[in-house]
């Protein structure tokens, strides 16, 4: 009798036992959560949805109200950003010459409503009769000459010959509309130089990506927007995109961290579970006195700590040290090449050429 006592007590321990540690792996295998801040109050999380981008100031003092370590150093600013106009470098350049000025309000009506050619887009500009400054056309003011530019190449590819024609077409009635002569440069031979601004650029365009992969338990979208605000990230205006914002002021972010855009539009998206981010850098898109590369190498390492993730390329394989020594200095050269063609990273010119 008392042999079955024991029995069943040793029973009841080990089906405790059992019981104990299939909770503990539960809880081992759920999705981490996003931590209640001091006080026990959960704020609510960041929606990454229906949002702009804030600006660098925002961003910095978002990171800064949950921040335990604080957030990556602020990136060195960059000069303030001006307005995309034509640039020879990249756009094939017709001009207008007209009799006499004409209104802005003329020359807005008379616009073509699709400012694209194929999957090239054109401006068209005004030579302020006052100012002497060329700019976009505008009401109240009278110009006494237009140009007009279609980009030659972008990373759709080159301009083609369908699309320069669509860009004459278009061109051709405003210049009916105000009344101008459009003197256009040849087809042939902006074709030519299309193929070759293509191929330079296709040569010269770099876009690092790095994967993050949880070595534990997966993410929950509040826990992995709760790390990388800590490091200076912001929602973004697209589901599952969180980025970092340049200093410069409407410029592209600098560094966009990624994911399933599924679960960040889940109707509980405390319960997804995400195992990986994607950490990108558009390398064109940033001046190189940004250090761009450094805040991407550094972001890597500081989520990774966060999050318990390891750093792998597409394929799975693990990102060394000395790979990233290795991109660095072929990021140097690259960034050498493109001074050289005038097309210095971060610059007007090659946002729009490498976009």
């Amino acid at each position: 009798m008392q042999l079955m006592e024991g029995l069943a007590i040793v029973g009841a321990v080990v089906l405790a036992g059992v019981v104990a540690h299939g909770a503990w792996s539960a809880r081992k295998a759920s999705p981490r959560q996003a931590e209640a801040p001091e006080g026990g109050r959960v704020e609510p999380q960041m929606a990454v949805h229906g949002h702009t981008e804030l600006s660098a100031d925002q961003a910095a003092v978002a990171a800064a109200a949950v921040a335990d370590d604080g957030p990556l150093p602020d990136l060195r600013p960059a000069a303030p950003r001006k307005t995309a106009r034509l640039d020879p470098l990249i756009d094939a350049i017709a001009t207008l010459q007209l009799e006499a000025p004409v209104s802005g309000e003329l020359a807005l009506t008379h616009l073509p409503p699709s400012r694209r050619a194929g999957t090239k887009p054109f401006l068209i500009e005004g030579l302020n009769a006052e100012s002497g400054e060329w700019e976009l056309p505008i009401a109240g003011q009278r110009y006494g000459a237009f140009q007009a530019g279609v980009q030659m190449a972008n990373r759709s590819g080159a301009l083609n010959e369908i699309e320069y024609s669509e860009f004459v077409q278009k061109l051709q009635g405003f210049a009916e509309g105000v009344g101008a002569m459009a003197e256009l440069p040849d087809m042939l031979d902006v074709v030519a130089r299309a193929r070759e601004l293509d191929a330079f650029a296709g040569d010269h365009d770099a876009q690092l990506a790095i994967v993050l992969r949880a070595t534990g338990a997966a993410w929950t979208v509040g826990f992995l927007q709760q790390c990388a605000l800590r490091h200076g990230f912001v929602p973004g205006v697209l589901p599952g995109r969180l980025v970092m914002p340049s200093a410069e002021e409407g410029a592209p972010p600098v560094l966009v961290l990624g994911f399933d855009a599924q679960a960040a539009l889940a109707d509980d998206p405390q319960a997804s579970a995400v195992r990986e981010v994607q950490l990108s850098l558009d390398v064109p898109q940033t001046p190189e006195a940004a250090e761009p590369f450094p805040a991407w190498h550094q972001a890597a390492r500081l989520l990774c700590a966060d999050m318990e993730a390891s750093m792998v390329d597409d394929k799975g394989r693990p990102i060394t040290l000395h790979a990233f020594a290795a991109i660095g200095e072929d990021l140097g050269l690259l960034y050498r090449a493109l001074e050289s063609r005038d097309l210095a990273a971060g610059s007007a010119a090659a946002r729009r050429l490498f976009s």
